[in-house]
């Protein structure tokens, strides 16, 4: 359902969203722990960090952290960064800009109640309801399908 850049955009803020505040994690350590090619995750950090949702600190203790509170920032507003029409509210059939019950299309109540829990888990869920620890950051879980 999200493309693959907003996926590894997600491995990526959860792995930070585990980490202590104060610790930097570098940029090969966090392409090796959530299986991002490195050069594919530098060009999804900058737009993170343009975003204030990721910090990044240059020099030999430098690395990534998060800069938002994991706890208060829901994954929307890492998926918005990449996904633009995936978080707009319009029409399945592209019939209109936004359905609704006053003007639906012909899909719009099949559609409703997938498209409502789509958008309430985008919402809701934080960075810190998906965070993931280094344990569970096994490259192996995150080797991309051949």
């Amino acid at each position: 359902m999200l493309s693959i850049t907003s996926q590894y955009a997600l491995r990526a803020v959860a792995y930070l969203a585990a980490q202590p505040r104060d610790e930097m994690v570098s940029g090969h350590e966090l392409s090796r722990r959530t299986g991002v090619p490195r050069n594919y995750l530098s060009k999804i950090l900058l737009p993170l960090g343009n975003a204030g949702i990721v910090e990044a600190v240059r020099g030999n203790s430098g690395g990534y952290r998060l800069a938002v509170p994991p706890e208060t920032t829901p994954i929307i507003r890492v998926i918005e960064l990449f996904e633009r029409n995936m978080t707009k509210r319009a029409c399945l059939l592209g019939l209109r800009p936004v359905c609704s019950d006053a003007n639906p299309c012909t899909a719009h109540r099949a559609w409703k109640p997938a498209k409502e829990a789509y958008f309430n888990l985008l919402e809701t869920a934080t960075l810190h309801d998906i965070a993931i620890t280094r344990k569970s950051a096994a490259p192996r879980l995150f080797r991309p399908r051949s």
